[in-house]
């Protein structure tokens, strides 16, 4: 689960981690009111959207006055942004965080994140602060500084010390910057986070450090553990489908193909896009049904693959362990009725209860395509979408 700017801020402050001061706003009219209460002219006007690069994409202003912070609020409020990380369609800017002005001395990157691979929390930093992280990668890879956390014993002083020598911090910051990497591992560990993210964290002229922007990423599966976390969710930046899905118990993730995907279990779910791609397809979305999986489950899964317009074609693979054949079949046929589904469909079934589920699909008197297998499934439905007769 993705916050917003102004709420991650809101986390680190209560974490003891210094940020600038700043309100949030909906309105022209708030904007105005909230300018009013600084003391200097000059002020940031941010948008607040899902989504990093926002200053190149013109959603980070500096106003010179409290007339011109209105002016960019106006032109900003209501405005679809489009940066790398939101993809084409872009976002549209419903707050703005209007916050002051740091006199910067120096920039630095600091986050935290989960290593798949060795299974620990790692911490990145750079004295390469302000930029993507990954071009820092790219174009200064002895930029990255890496510090793996164990998370039986979580975070020692030494680490958080090696951290800050390596990044040739003056020695007046030492301290104040080994408090802010505890305290930030702390808020990463207690909420459950998959990525904290400070990124410039600066050096202001007064030899302070302040966390300038801020980016937190929560685990989807730990939020019934933290009501307070789940309140600051919005929606609106979310995808209709998923979280149609989410009622459901459905894991759904949108794609960019045109094969729809239903299928019981995470790595089944994966091996059937690979497999789809592997014979010249793309895969419209991941999505798990689950190994309990009801007919009503089924039929919903149907009508949130459908509603995405670019799904040309379905490939159903399912192994039933838990998860019967017939009950599937049962969801399938339903669903194929009430949809009045004509796009090609391959289902692929295997395990408990096979032979009946297979049954129920010949005697529907349905346009399904059965497969004997899941590389023969894969294989005729992307033939299927190219005018080939798979063979």
């Amino acid at each position: 689960m993705n916050i917003h700017e102004h709420q991650a801020k809101e986390l680190l402050l209560q974490y003891q981690i210094p940020i600038p001061f700043g309100y949030v706003a909906y309105t022209e009219k708030e904007v105005g009111n909230i300018v009013d209460q600084f003391a200097g002219e000059r002020v940031a006007v941010k948008a607040q959207i899902h989504a990093g690069g926002r200053g190149k994409a013109g959603g980070v202003l500096i106003a010179d006055s409290k007339k011109e912070a209105r002016d960019f609020a106006k032109n900003l409020l209501g405005t679809t942004l489009k940066t790398p990380q939101t993809g084409p369609q872009g976002q549209v800017v419903q707050r703005l965080l209007i916050e002051e002005i740091c006199d910067i001395e120096k920039e630095y990157y600091l986050s935290m994140t989960v290593d798949r691979n060795s299974e620990q929390i790692v911490v990145i930093a750079s004295e390469s602060g302000g930029t993507s992280i990954e071009e820092i990668a790219k174009e200064n890879p002895e930029h990255i500084i890496k510090e793996e956390i164990d998370i039986s014993i979580g975070l020692m002083a030494f680490q958080a010390r090696r951290m800050a020598f390596n990044l040739n911090l003056p020695e007046q910051l030492m301290n104040p910057f080994i408090k802010i990497m505890t305290n930030m591992y702390q808020l990463f560990y207690e909420k459950n986070c998959t990525t904290v993210e400070i990124n410039p964290l600066v050096v202001t002229t007064d030899n302070t450090l302040i966390a300038l922007d801020a980016k937190i990423n929560f685990d989807d599966n730990a939020l019934f553990k933290h009501s307070d976390i789940e309140m600051l969710r919005d929606i609106s930046f979310e995808d209709e489908r998923e979280i149609h899905a989410n009622q459901y118990d459905l894991s759904y993730i949108a794609l960019d193909g045109n094969i729809g995907c239903l299928v019981n279990g995470a790595g089944l779910a994966m091996a059937t896009m690979d497999i789809i791609q592997y014979y010249g397809g793309n895969p419209a979305n991941f999505l798990d049904v689950g190994g309990s999986a009801t007919t009503e489950k089924v039929e919903e899964a149907f009508k949130i693959i459908l509603s995405d317009t670019q799904v040309k074609g379905i490939f159903v693979n399912i192994f039933g362990g838990i998860m019967k054949c017939d009950v599937i079949a049962k969801g399938i046929v339903e669903a194929t009725k009430k949809t009045g589904l004509s796009l090609p469909l391959i289902v692929r079934l295997e395990g408990t209860n096979v032979q009946e589920g297979e049954q129920i699909l010949r005697t529907s008197g349905l346009n399904i395509i059965p497969a004997e297998s899941m590389d023969d499934g894969a294989a005729q439905i992307v033939s299927s979408l190219m005018g080939e007769t798979h063979k």
